[in-house]
């Protein structure tokens, strides 16, 4: 359980939020593989000694590539706030980032796209016209570093569409490190692609509490150096694993 509670941001009665590793799926599916979920709830059933099944409630997922901060609901009371707030534009404020292969046209700007999910390929194609099926795709972005080959994208999601800022960022031409199956040339070693959930902020659904969390990225050279660059003066997460 020890080296578990070192990937937990914040922890109370109603929420659990956890830095998730690339290629860990967040809930089960058809490959039937170990999930973040089950990891959660293993350790909640061994930390608080319960006998039978914990409740642990999904809020949102990640992309099993991509790497960063996903929230638990430990209530159903918790669930249901949460899902709520998801559902309500601008109630809850998601920043990733992205190390990308191309300069962007500007250093901060904002993109709509239209995306069609294509569920056969599992990929969603993001075009600037309307189609019958396509969902609206909203985020805003802009650079905050760069090496001699990537950039660093911070990007806040205004929408949550499958696979929206991969798609999004393919759509101009941008590609993230890693991401064969939107246009990157290489693969990572480890399967992944450089694109982490980084900050999170919203109300608590209980607490009625401001709350932001950061997850630091996955360690290797490259993210190494980025956020080295990136976090300023961002001082460690305020939360203590357990609150």
């Amino acid at each position: 359980m020890s080296s578990f509670v070192t990937k937990i941001l914040y922890e109370d009665n109603h929420l659990i939020v956890v830095n998730k590793e690339v290629g860990l799926l967040v809930q089960k599916d058809k490959t039937n593989d170990s999930t973040l979920a089950d990891a959660v709830s293993s350790y909640l059933k061994q930390r608080y000694d319960k006998k039978g099944n914990v409740f642990l409630g999904v809020v949102h997922r990640l992309d099993r590539p991509t790497s960063g901060l996903v929230i638990f609901a430990k209530t159903e009371k918790a669930l249901s706030r949460m899902n709520a707030l998801f559902k309500e534009e601008g109630s809850v404020k998601k920043t990733y980032w992205a190390v990308v292969d191309q300069m962007p046209s500007s250093n901060e700007g904002e993109l709509t796209h239209y995306l069609l999910k294509n569920s056969t390929k599992n990929k969603s194609f993001a075009t600037k016209i309307e189609k019958r099926g396509a969902k609206k795709g909203r985020l805003s972005y802009k650079v905050i570093a760069a090496s001699s080959s990537y950039f660093l994208l911070e990007i806040d999601l205004k929408t949550g569409r499958h696979h929206q800022i991969r798609a999004q960022l393919a759509a101009l031409g941008i590609h993230i490190k890693g991401d064969l199956k939107y246009g990157f040339k290489r693969s990572n070693t480890d399967g992944g692609i450089h694109l982490h959930a980084r900050k999170v902020e919203f109300i608590h659904p209980v607490r009625k509490e401001s709350i932001t969390i950061k997850a630091p990225p996955p360690a290797d050279p490259l993210w190494d150096y980025f956020y080295a660059i990136a976090k300023e003066d961002d001082e460690s997460n305020p939360f203590s694993p357990l609150v």
